[in-house]
């Protein structure tokens, strides 16, 4: 038996907008700021490991 697409349409957008108004934008806010910090360190440790490799190898 296959699913409607409406009926998951619906489901997902009833899910969301009831999620929607519990957000504070002091928490949209905090989670960009913490994904931006993630992604630097992410990035500043991955060069330095591809350096210290690099370095070694010679």
């Amino acid at each position: 038996m296959g699913t409607n697409i409406s009926l998951k349409a619906g489901t997902a957008s009833g899910t969301v907008l009831s999620i929607l108004p519990n957000i504070l934008s002091e928490d949209i806010l905090k989670t960009i700021i913490l994904a931006a910090l993630g992604a630097v360190v992410s990035f500043t440790i991955s060069y330095l490991l591809k350096w210290l490799v690099k370095s070694k190898n010679k």
